[in-house]
């Protein structure tokens, strides 16, 4: 047996008992997620990812280990950037903070499900259509110049179709039920908030998958590489969520960051026919542009609009 399907195997086990001890044994009862608890399964998650790293290093080959670290380092910064849209979601929607943490879980089991549709998708295409390549190109040059003119709040929950259409087939009650997605009403199964609620973050999903997919594709073709950093990555995304809600707005240049990030990955797939970018460089420029805009974010804030008014109002 190969080191790749021992590993495979590995995962297999890894994650879904992770997530089992997660939400039967250390969340089973619906409570608040403090910053020192999210913090802590942040660092398993992150550990978990780098052990693994360390094992394909070992056991399949030093380039396959880098591009997984690559391609979960990119995964990783942007699902960082889509904590804002949940911080929207939830706060949009009055989602209770002990209610969170069972959306986002039953939220990233549905994006298991169709990250790995999006990597199969993308995968085929690729060998079945290599022009295809040039298209995921220009759609992440285009992603990324998009992601840098985005204006804050732009993200509107109430205009999802999705959600528009759920309110207006599905009986649903008017208020949270516990951490309840249905109950029973008069004899009839009826949807509460929070279903609603795990409708739009799973349909959020499946734009966040249309911008990462093919960022890790311009990485790796490995398909095993390709999936393993995409779940480690969104699989820690929760824990991240509820360290980082609170100084996540601090990290105001994130935005451009993530843009160049697209932007060189976009290029580096419209010339790989002509110059190949060595995985090794590939991580270097990534996490040097990610480390940059960290610090630019916290050397150099952007006022609020309230502080500028108020210096506005002193000089005057």
């Amino acid at each position: 047996m190969s080191g790749e399907s021992i590993l495979w195997i590995v995962f297999g086990i890894l994650v879904p008992l992770i997530l089992v001890l997660d939400l039967g044994v250390f969340h089973r009862k619906s409570h608040k997620i403090k910053v020192k608890e999210a913090l802590l399964w942040s660092a398993l998650w992150i550990s978990i990812a780098l052990l693994f790293a360390v094992a394909i290093l070992f056991m399949v080959g030093r380039d396959k280990a880098l591009e997984f670290v690559a391609a979960y380092l990119v995964e990783e910064s942007l699902s960082v950037d889509n904590l804002f849209v949940f911080l929207l979601i939830f706060s949009y929607f009055c989602v209770p903070d002990k209610y969170q943490h069972r959306v986002l879980f039953w939220g990233i089991l549905g994006a298991v499900v169709m990250r790995g549709i999006f990597i199969v998708t993308g995968l085929t295409l690729l060998e079945k259509l290599h022009w295809i390549i040039y298209v995921f190109g220009a759609f992440l040059v285009y992603t990324g110049v998009r992601i840098s003119l985005k204006k804050d709040g732009e993200v509107q929950p109430e205009k999802n179709p999705v959600l528009r259409l759920f309110r207006r087939f599905v009986p649903m009650t008017k208020k949270y039920h516990a951490n309840c997605f249905t109950i029973k009403k008069i004899g009839k199964r009826v949807a509460t908030p929070l279903l609603l609620v795990l409708v739009v973050i799973e349909t959020t999903d499946i734009v966040f998958a249309v911008d990462s997919v093919p960022a890790v594709l311009a990485i790796s073709r490995d398909p095993f590489i390709v999936y393993t950093s995409n779940i480690f990555a969104i699989m820690g995304l929760r824990s991240i969520f509820f360290a980082l809600a609170g100084v996540i707005q601090r990290l105001c240049y994130l935005n451009y960051g993530l843009s160049a990030i697209l932007v060189f990955l976009g290029l580096k797939m419209l010339g790989s026919e002509f110059v190949e970018v060595p995985v090794g460089i590939s991580l270097g420029v990534v996490g040097g542009i990610l480390v940059i805009a960290a610090i630019v974010s916290l050397l150099w804030p952007k006022k609020s609009a309230a502080e500028e008014g108020t210096g506005r109002s002193e000089n005057g």
